[in-house]
C-alpha cells in the first residue's frame, strides 16, 4: 500500500516515515508539509492512504481532508499529536471523509519511538478495508478503469421503488454512467418493477442477466431471490451464498463485491429501508474512495438502513432524495 504523509513538524513526519518504511508491502508515496501541498500532491499522485495531521499552517487537516475527498478521494487516517485534545477537529475531519484517527508516534532523542503499535494497527485495518495491490495489479486496475464506465450503485428496501424513481428521473439519459439497483423485492415482481421504473423515469431499465457487464446509459435491476454480485471479470452473477444473509438480494453482498472488483471509485447510494442491510457494504465502498450518500430521515419511509450506515460513518453525505441527483451529476462529471 502506498502511503502519503502530511505533517508540518519535521520530527513527526520522520517518525511516520520510519513506521511506514518498516512495514512489509507498504511504502511512502510522498510527503507534504501542509494542507495546500497535500491537496496538490493528491491530485497528481493519489495514494492508497494519507496520514493526515490536523494542526498545520495555510490549510489545516480538516479542510485538506474535505478538498481531497471532493477532488481525489482516498482513504485518510488522521494522525495528530493528541486526539483527545483536538476531538472537535477530529469529528469535523471524519465528517468530511476521514476513516479513523490515532495519536502521532513520538521520536525520542536517542531514536526510540513510542505509540507505534496503535498506528500500525490502524494502518493494518485500513489496508484490509481498501486492499493492498502490487504494482502489476495496480497498473492493470488503472487500465481497466480507463475502459470502464463510471458506476452508480443503489440499494433500497421498504419505500424504495418510489425513492429509486425519484432519484433516477432527473439524471441524464446519455452519459457514460452505468447504474445497478439492488431493491429488496421478490423475483415475481422484479420484471414489473423494471418496467415501472423505465416508464416512470424515461431511463432504459431492465432486470440484470447473469454474465452481463454494467454498461453506460443502462439501469440494471437485481432480479432474482439470490444475491447479485460483481465478479472479478466485472460481470454480474447470481449466487445463493451467503445463505445466512436474510435479505435477498442483499445490498451488503453486492456493495462489497463492487468494492472488491470495480476498477475505479464511483458513487453509491443507500435509500430507505428496514434493517441494516447496506451499511457495511457502503462503509467498505467509502473506504475504497467511493462517494457514498445515505438518505435523510425526513424523506425516508423507514430510516433504518440509511441510519445504520450513518451511525457506522459510511456516508460522505446525508441528503433528501431530491438533492441526490445534483450531487451525483457533479461527482460523475469531474
Amino acid at each position: 500500500m502506498r502511503i502519503a504523509i502530511v505533517n508540518d513538524v519535521r520530527v513527526a513526519a520522520e517518525a511516520l516515515r520510519r513506521v511506514v518504511s518498516s512495514l512489509p508491502d507498504h511504502s511512502v508515496a510522498w510527503t507534504a508539509a501542509d494542507g495546500v501541498e497535500a491537496i496538490a500532491m493528491a491530485k497528481r499522485d493519489r495514494p492508497d492512504l494519507i496520514l493526515m495531521d490536523l494542526i498545520m499552517p495555510h490549510v489545516d487537516g480538516v479542510q485538506a481532508t474535505r478538498q481531497i475527498m471532493a477532488s481525489s478521494p482516498c482513504a485518510i487516517l488522521i494522525v495528530t499529536a493528541t486526539v483527545s485534545g483536538n476531538i472537535s477537529l477530529v469529528y469535523d475531519a471524519m465528517g468530511f471523509g476521514a476513516l479513523d484517527t490515532v495519536d502521532t508516534p513520538t521520536l525520542g532523542p536517542t531514536g526510540e519511538m513510542t505509540g507505534v503499535d496503535a498506528l500500525v494497527g490502524k494502518i493494518a485495518t485500513i489496508a484490509k478495508l481498501v486492499g493492498v495491490s502490487t504494482d502489476h495489479q495496480r497498473a492493470t486496475r488503472s487500465d481497466d478503469a480507463a475502459a470502464a464506465p463510471h458506476l452508480l450503485v443503489i440499494g433500497a428496501s421498504t419505500g424504495g421503488p418510489k425513492a429509486v424513481a425519484d432519484l433516477l428521473m432527473p439524471l441524464p439519459r446519455d452519459w457514460n454512467v452505468a447504474v445497478v439497483v439492488v431493491q429488496h423485492v421478490d423475483v415475481a415482481f422484479s420484471q414489473g418493477l423494471a418496467k415501472w421504473l423505465a416508464e416512470r423515469t424515461g431511463h432504459a431499465v431492465r432486470v440484470a442477466e447473469g454474465g452481463e457487464r454494467p454498461q453506460a446509459r443502462t439501469v440494471l435491476l437485481a432480479g432474482t431471490n439470490d444475491h447479485i454480485v460483481l465478479t472479478k471479470g466485472r460481470t454480474l452473477d447470481y449466487r445463493e451464498e451467503p445463505r445466512e444473509v436474510f435479505f435477498r438480494p442483499s445490498v451488503d453482498v453486492f456493495f462489497e463485491s463492487v468494492a472488491d472488483h470495480w476498477p475505479q471509485p464511483g458513487t453509491a447510494v443507500l435509500l430507505t429501508g428496514m434493517g441494516r442491510d447496506g451499511a457495511r457494504g457502503l462503509s467498505k465502498l467509502r473506504g475504497c474512495g467511493w462517494h457514498t450518500i445515505a438518505q435523510d430521515e425526513a424523506t425516508s419511509v423507514v430510516w433504518s438502513m440509511p441510519k445504520a450506515a450513518i451511525d457506522l460513518g459510511a456516508a460522505c453525505e446525508v441528503l433528501p432524495v431530491e438533492r441526490m441527483p445534483a450531487s451525483i451529476v457533479s461527482r460523475m462529471n469531474r
